[in-house]
C-alpha cells in the first residue's frame, strides 16, 4: 500500500510517496496517524506508538511503520521485536543499513538518528519498556534472538 504524502516534511519520494507496511492493521493505524496529523491512531494496546519512516535497503523507496515507542531524556527508544520472532524485522535490517530516519511522534515530526543500543544499554532501559508495553517481556523469552533496541535521537538536519 503507498499512501499519498501531503506535507512537505514527511519525506517520501519527489511525489510524496510512501510504501506503507504490507501488513494491514499497521497500514491503516499509519494512514489514520499521518492522515489527521498525528491527532488519532497514537496508540497500540494502549502504549504510545510513532511513525518511523526509513528508505529500504535495497530498493531505496521510503517506508513507514507504526511501532511503540518509551522514552529516555529526549530520545525515543524502539524495540525491534517482531512479537518474539527469531527474525529480527525488515524495519530493523533497513534503519542498520541507512540510520537516518523520520519519525512522526503525535504533531510532531521531525529527523532522528537511529542506533542500537549496547548490551548495557539495553539493560538499563528495559524495565522501561516493558512498563509500557509489557508484552516485550514474553516476546524475549519465546526467542533465542536478543531483541535490539534502537535509540532514536532528533537531529537538527
Amino acid at each position: 500500500m503507498t499512501a499519498q504524502v501531503t506535507r512537505a516534511d514527511s519525506g517520501g519520494d519527489a511525489t510524496g510517496a510512501v510504501r506503507l507496511s504490507p501488513t494491514g492493521w499497521v497500514a491503516e493505524q499509519a494512514e489514520l496517524y499521518e492522515e489527521s496529523g498525528g491527532t488519532r491512531g497514537t496508540t497500540v494496546q494502549g502504549a504510545p506508538c510513532l511513525l518511523l519512516d526509513y528508505v529500504g535497503r535495497r530498493s531505496g523507496t521510503v517506508r513507514r511503520t507504526v511501532l511503540i515507542y518509551g522514552r529516555d531524556g529526549d530520545d525515543h527508544l524502539v524495540v525491534a521485536s517482531k512479537g518474539g520472532s527469531d527474525d529480527h524485522p525488515l524495519w530493523y535490517l533497513n534503519i542498520k543499513d541507512n540510520p537516518r530516519v523520520r519519525l512522526r511522534v503525535g504533531t510532531e515530526r521531525f529527523t532522528a538518528l537511529a542506533e542500537t543500543l549496547s548490551a548495557e544499554e539495553k539493560a538499563r532501559v528495559w524495565p522501561h519498556l516493558v512498563d509500557v508495553f509489557a508484552p516485550y517481556e514474553s516476546y524475549q523469552k519465546k526467542t533465542s534472538r536478543d531483541i535490539p533496541v534502537v535509540r532514536l535521537r532528533r537531529t537538527d538536519a
